[in-house]
């Protein structure tokens, strides 16, 4: 069975590796305990989005690939191949959502946020101006996104820009490496703060953002 946790933890974020016999993915631990980002996000929220809504995306993606041309094929390949596609909508949603929190949990830590150092931290400054002017722009896209939906903090084209995508996209979609992702759905804030995303994201931003796997995402580490 594959893991997707390694996929997530490179600078260039990739599935476990397969199986010759083709079996089906695997949901990915937790990099942290369930209590271990409180009380910023709460046990039972993490409980909720890991143990449910990403083990479902999972568990339903293995359904619809199974016996298909995709069994064999990295969540990558799977999200190119179907995005865009009506017919293919299914295992795209479930693929990308799978692909998105294999790769959100790493962009969080208990002790996070701040201020990032080091050359990313160069980095960021050169492209937004400060960093209190990305910590701006990256809370406005995360507030903002109408619906269910990510801000990521991206590299294009040797770029760093602020960008949000809308329910299942991925900024692999559009040829951006995602350095920084953040869910604003529903699920993965509303136990422990109900409508007020804008201090779910806040609080995420200042006291959890996981610079360290940030850096090795844009290959600063």
């Amino acid at each position: 069975m594959r893991n997707l946790q390694e996929h997530s933890a490179h600078a260039d974020p990739r599935e476990a590796q397969r199986l010759a016999s083709g079996a089906p993915f695997a949901l990915p631990p937790l990099p942290y305990d369930e209590g271990a980002l409180a009380p910023v996000i709460s046990a039972r929220t993490i409980a909720l989005h890991h143990g449910k809504h990403q083990k479902t995306y999972v568990e339903t993606l293995n359904k619809l690939v199974a016996g298909t041309s995709f069994s064999n094929q990295s969540l990558e390949a799977i999200i190119k191949a179907t995005v865009g596609k009506a017919d293919q909508a299914a295992i795209f949603n479930n693929a990308a959502q799978a692909w998105n929190h294999a790769f959100y949990w790493r962009c969080l830590k208990p002790g996070g946020g701040g201020l990032p150092g080091g050359a990313l931290g160069e980095r960021i400054a050169s492209a937004f101006g400060s960093y209190d002017q990305f910590r701006k722009d990256f809370s406005k896209a995360a507030v903002a996104q109408f619906g269910s939906g990510w801000a990521w903090l991206v590299d294009d084209g040797g770029k760093l820009k602020v960008v949000a995508t809308g329910n299942a996209d991925v900024p692999l979609t559009k040829g951006q490496k995602p350095i920084l992702g953040l869910d604003v759905w529903e699920h993965a804030y509303y136990l422990d703060y109900q409508n007020r995303r804008v201090d779910h994201v806040e609080a995420v931003i200042d006291r959890l953002l996981n610079w360290q796997f940030a850096a090795s995402c844009a290959g600063l580490e």
